[in-house]
């Protein structure tokens, strides 16, 4: 059988194409009585609008291309969530693409996103070459989310205040008694900017010389690989700041595997406040950087540019906040 048409649904509720199409469009000019007429008339029939016909009587596709750098990252997880949550709001879809497969597979990280003719296009997390683009931002609306790095112009950009909250974090630890404090640094400007800000607190407290960074790459195995070598010091550190909850949960099994109890050994927080973070049995200390309001934002700056195409790029940096649960306590 073939499938229902609007011409159908409009015999079935006894009104015009043209009064199907405005209820279909979500229109605010037809009588509740006529909306609810057509509607229950599409669910009887079964009717599903052609998304392809509507794309080229509109010249849009209703569809947000997301770009991600990284699907490991728990953190991405609460930030697409407050992504989509506006976009759906707006009738408009996610297609979510994977940026580290593009590139072993040789392609340019956008190109399916852009071969599928998204409306415009979120980029998620550090990408290596942010330059590149400036050739889609000519073509379309482009946002940059939970990343620093510098970006061509007419780019938005939101994220956490990395500075802020790597201040919050070491000002706790400092504040418990801890003076040995050892950072397991994460790499691109996020990276930077949370370790730059763990130093600059450290000095700013007189304890320059107990800082100490150890250079990860933001996985768990990195993070544990990192702890050990810090813990066999003559001079371990008292506590270890990770540059992700990730990371965390990697200096977490370190410390256990060398028979050292948290936090009562040694302290140890992570950053993000990811679902791992609350998981009852690690219950990490750790810095919220706003991921659901960092996609909210990132979905409201691409429906400004829909709205107002051009100018400027934007910059919104989501207040941190710290979260002290049961990894951090004073030194031994």
């Amino acid at each position: 059988m073939r499938p229902p048409t609007i011409r159908d649904v409009a015999e079935r509720a006894g009104v015009s194409k043209s009064l199907v199409s405005l209820v279909l469009r979500g229109s605010d000019q037809v009588r509740p009585e006529k909306r609810e007429a057509v509607l229950r008339a599409a669910r009887e029939l079964g009717y599903r609008p052609n998304a392809a016909a509507r794309s080229l009587s509109e010249q849009r596709t209703r569809t947000v291309g997301v770009l991600l750098n990284d699907l490991r990252n728990p953190w991405f997880v609460d930030l697409l969530d407050g992504l989509n949550s506006l976009l759906h709001a707006h009738g408009l879809h996610m297609l979510l693409a994977d940026a580290r497969l593009n590139r072993r597979t040789g392609q340019d990280p956008a190109d399916p996103l852009l071969d599928l003719r998204v409306d415009g296009l979120v980029v998620v997390g550090t990408l290596p070459d942010p330059a590149a683009l400036g050739a889609v931002a000519a073509r379309m609306p482009v946002v940059l989310a939970g990343a620093r790095e510098p970006v061509p112009p007419g780019v938005d950009q939101v994220a956490g205040d990395d500075e802020q909250g790597a201040r919050l974090i070491t000002e706790h630890l400092i504040g418990l008694g801890h003076r040995r404090i050892a950072h397991l640094a994460g790499y691109g400007a996020v990276g930077e900017l949370r370790r730059r800000s763990f130093e600059a607190t450290m000095r700013a407290h007189g304890l320059a010389d107990r800082a100490l960074v150890e250079t990860g790459d933001m996985t768990e195995e990195g993070g544990y690989r990192a702890t050990v070598r810090l813990l066999n010091r003559t001079d371990r550190p008292t506590a270890v700041f990770a540059v992700n909850d990730i990371t965390c949960v990697g200096a977490l099994s370190a410390a256990e595997e060398l028979g050292l109890r948290v936090p009562r050994d040694v302290s140890v927080v992570g950053y993000d406040n990811t679902s791992i973070s609350r998981l009852r049995h690690l219950w990490l200390t750790t810095v919220d950087s706003a991921g659901h309001e960092v996609g909210r934002r990132a979905a409201r700056f691409l429906l400004d540019r829909f709205e107002r195409p051009g100018g400027v790029g934007r910059l919104h940096l989501t207040a941190p906040t710290l979260e002290i649960r049961g990894t951090t306590a004073p030194p031994p």
